[in-house]
C-alpha cells in the first residue's frame, strides 16, 4: 500500500476530470505530475506541483488551476484539507483513517509490506565483486559486495527477476603470474627456498596453495621448464582462490548464482563473433587514434588498429578492440562477455565497479547499446573506496595478503552485520571512513547499533505486552481498533513507517540500496522518540493499565514498525536483533 501512489492516482483522476469538465484543456502530459512529501513537514503530510507543471502547456495561472483542483480533492474523504501555498503549490493533509489503516495494511502484508512491482517480472543481471582471482577480497572488494548484493535484494523485493553474477577474470596475465607464484610456494613445500621476486605475489594465502600441489604432485614438477608446468598449474591456483574467495563472500552472506570465465571466451569464438555482430553494424573499422591527453606527438607512436566506433553510441572517443599485433585488447571480451549477456535475454544489465574503472562506463555503455540496439540498459555503479580507523587513526591490521587488508579481516573484528549495514552508511560513490570503535559503539552516532536497538525494544514491548494478556499476533493486532491511534507522535510514527514503500520504489528506480538505510535509521530515530515521549507522556506509553483495547492498537504500531525495521534490514542483507545484550 503505496500511500503516495494511491493519492497521485486520485489527483490524476481529478485532473482529468478537470479537463471533461473543460476546466482544463483536453489531452494534456500529465507524467511530470508528482505527489511526494513537503519540503517543510509543518506544510501537511503530502504536497503535489500539479498546477506548476502544467500551466504553462494550460496556458493558465497555476495558483487557478491549484485553487480548482483542491476544491475537488477536498470533497475525497481522504482528504482532510487542501492548502494553496507559494505560487500554485498544494499542500495536502490526509484523513486520521488512512494512517491507522496504514498500520493494518503493514500487519496484514508482514514481510511482505512495501513490496513494489517495479521490475514487473524483468529479468536483471546484477555483476559485482569479479575481483581477480589472485588472492584473497579485500576491504574494497567488501563494500562492491555489500552494495552488489544489497541491490539484488532490493530489486528482488521491488519485482525483478535477479541473476547475481560474478565475472572471474582469469583470462588475464595476471593468472600466469598467479601461477608463478604458486610454484614457488610450491617448492617452498618441498623444502626449497622460494623465490618470490618481484612482480610475483608474496602473501602467505599462498603458502596452502604450495603444499595441495606438492600433495597432487610429490616432487614431480620440480627443476621443470615452465612450459612444462605453467598451464596446470594456473588452473590448479586459479580453482583454490576461487574456493577462498566463494568462502570470503560466505561470511559476508554473499551468494552468487552465475560465475562466468573469461577464459571461455577465448578460442571458443565468442570474441570474434560479437567483434562480427559490430562490424555488421558498420561500427568496426581500422583506423589510427588521436594522441592520448597529455602525449606530444614526439613521444606518441600513431598505429593503425580495430577500432569500435563507440562514439557513435555516446562514447567520448573510439576503442581499440585489437592491437597490431592481432591479439585482443582487455576491452575485446568484455565486450564478448556482454554481448553474451544481452544473447540471455535479460533485460537490464548493472555492473558494481571499482573507482579505477571509471573510464570504462562510456565505452562499456556504448558496446551494449549497440549489440542491443539500443533496448537493453546498461547502469555502472562505481564504488568508491574504504578507509579503515580506529579511534579516528588510520588502523593497521594483520595482513596475511602481504599487501591488503583482507575482507576476512574486516568481518572477524566487526561481524558480519555490522560490516554489511556500514558499508550502506553512503552513496556508492562517495568515499566511506570504516572506524572499528565507531561501528561498534553502542550510542545513537551509530546508525547500525540505532537501528538493531529499535528492533530490540520493539520486541521488548511485544513480550511485555504477551505477559500482560495482549494477543500479539499479527492477525490480532491488525484487527485492533486502530482508532484509539490518535495522538500526534502516534500518527506521525505511521507517516514515517507509510514512506517504506514509496521508498522502495524510488531506491529500486535509482539502483540505490543505500536509501534503505538510511530510511531505517530515519525510522528508529522517530521510534525512540515516541519511546522516550511515552516516559513523560503516560498516554502515549505502549501498555495501558486497563486499557486492553488501546494497548492492542499502540502495540499494533509498534509491530507495524518492526515489520519495516525487518524488511528493510532483510534487503541490506542483515539480521535483525531480538535482544540487545
Amino acid at each position: 500500500m503505496n500511500l503516495f501512489a494511491e493519492i497521485r492516482t486520485l489527483v490524476i483522476e481529478t485532473l482529468n476530470a478537470m479537463a471533461a469538465e473543460g476546466i482544463l484543456p483536453a489531452g494534456l502530459e500529465l507524467s511530470q505530475v508528482a505527489v511526494e512529501p513537503p519540503r517543510d513537514a509543518a506544510h501537511g503530510d503530502m504536497a503535489t506541483n500539479a498546477a506548476m507543471v502544467l500551466a504553462k502547456p494550460a496556458a493558465m495561472q497555476p495558483r487557478a488551476i491549484a485553487e480548482a483542483l483542491a476544491a475537488r480533492l477536498i470533497a475525497d474523504p481522504r482528504v482532510a484539507s487542501a492548502d494553496v501555498a507559494g505560487p500554485g503549490f498544494l499542500n495536502l493533509r490526509l484523513a486520521t483513517s488512512l494512517w491507522q489503516d496504514l498500520i493494518k495494511m503493514a500487519l496484514t502484508q508482514g514481510a511482505a509490506f512495501g513490496r513494489a512491482n517495479v521490475g514487473a517480472g524483468r529479468r536483471v543481471n546484477v555483476e559485482f565483486v569479479s575481483a581477480n582471482p589472485t588472492g584473497p577480497m579485500h576491504v574494497g572488494h567488501v563494500r562492491g559486495a555489500v552494495v552488489g548484493d544489497a541491490l539484488a535484494r532490493l530489486l528482488a523485493f521491488s519485482g525483478w527477476d535477479v541473476t547475481r553474477e560474478y565475472y572471474i577474470n582469469d583470462g588475464g596475465a595476471q593468472v600466469d603470474v598467479l601461477a608463478r607464484s604458486a610454484y614457488e610456494r610450491y617448492r617452498e613445500a618441498n623444502g626449497l627456498e622460494p623465490e618470490i621476486r618481484e612482480g610475483l605475489y608474496p602473501g602467505d594465502y599462498l603458502i596452502p596453495v604450495g603444499e595441495a600441489l606438492k600433495a597432487k604432485y610429490g616432487e614431480t614438477l620440480l627443476d621443470k621448464d615452465e612450459q612444462f608446468w605453467l598451464a596446470e598449474i594456473r588452473d590448479f591456483a586459479t580453482e583454490m582462490m576461487m574456493q577462498m574467495i566463494r568462502d570470503d563472500l560466505a561470511q559476508l552472506n554473499v551468494t552468487m548464482d552465475v560465475y562466468s570465465s573469461e577464459k571461455a571466451l577465448y578460442g571458443t569464438g565468442q570474441i570474434e563473433a560479437a567483434i562480427q555482430a559490430l562490424r555488421e553494424m558498420d561500427l568496426i573499422y581500422e583506423g589510427t587514434l588521436e594522441p592520448p591527453k597529455g602525449k606530444t606527438l614526439e613521444d606518441w607512436e600513431p598505429r593503425e588498429q580495430m577500432l569500435f566506433r563507440s562514439t557513435a553510441h555516446g562514447d567520448d572517443v573510439d576503442r581499440p578492440v585489437q592491437k597490431s599485433d592481432g591479439s585482443w585488447t582487455y576491452f575485446a571480451p568484455d565486450i564478448a562477455y556482454h554481448y553474451n549477456k544481452v544473447q540471455r535475454g535479460f533485460d537490464e544489465l548493472i555492473d558494481i565497479f571499482g573507482a579505477d574503472h571509471g573510464g570504462y562506463v562510456k565505452r562499456m555503455k556504448a558496446a551494449v547499446s549497440a549489440l542491443s540496439n539500443g533496448k537493453v540498459p546498461l547502469d555502472i555503479k562505481l564504488v568508491q573506496l574504504v578507509k579503515l580507523y580506529k579511534n579516528g587513526e588510520p588502523f593497521k591490521m594483520s595482513k596475511r595478503a602481504g599487501t591488503f587488508v583482507t575482507l576476512r579481516d574486516v568481518v572477524e573484528q566487526a561481524g558480519a552485520d555490522v560490516t554489511r549495514f556500514m558499508m550502506l552508511t553512503r552513496k556508492n560513490d562517495v568515499t566511506l571512513d570504516f572506524d572499528f570503535a565507531k561501528v561498534l559503539d553502542q550510542s545513537k552516532d551509530n546508525p547500525v547499533f540505532y537501528v538493531q536497538y529499535a528492533n530490540a525494544r520493539i520486541n521488548s514491548v511485544l513480550r511485555k505486552s504477551q505477559d500482560a494478556g495482549i494477543d500479539c499476533s499479527d492477525a490480532a493486532l491488525a484487527a485492533a481498533d486502530l482508532s484509539h491511534l490518535n495522538h500526534p507522535a502516534e500518527i506521525e510514527m505511521a507517516k514515517k513507517i507509510a514512506e517504506w514503500p514509496r521508498l522502495v520504489e524510488i531506491a529500486s528506480k535509482a539502483n540505490e540500496p543505500h536509501r534503505v538505510a538510511f530510511y531505517l535509521y530515519e525510522l528508529a530515530s522517530e521510534f525512540h522518540g515516541l519511546w522516550n515521549k511515552g516516559n513523560d507522556d503516560t498516554s502515549l506509553r505502549f501498555i495501558q493499565e486497563g486499557n486492553a483495547a488501546t494497548s492492542a492498537a499502540k502495540v499494533a504500531l509498534v509491530r507495524a514498525t518492526g515489520v519495516a525495521i525487518s524488511a528493510g534490514l532483510a534487503i541490506l542483507g542483515v539480521t535483525p536483533v531480538v535482544e540487545m545484550r
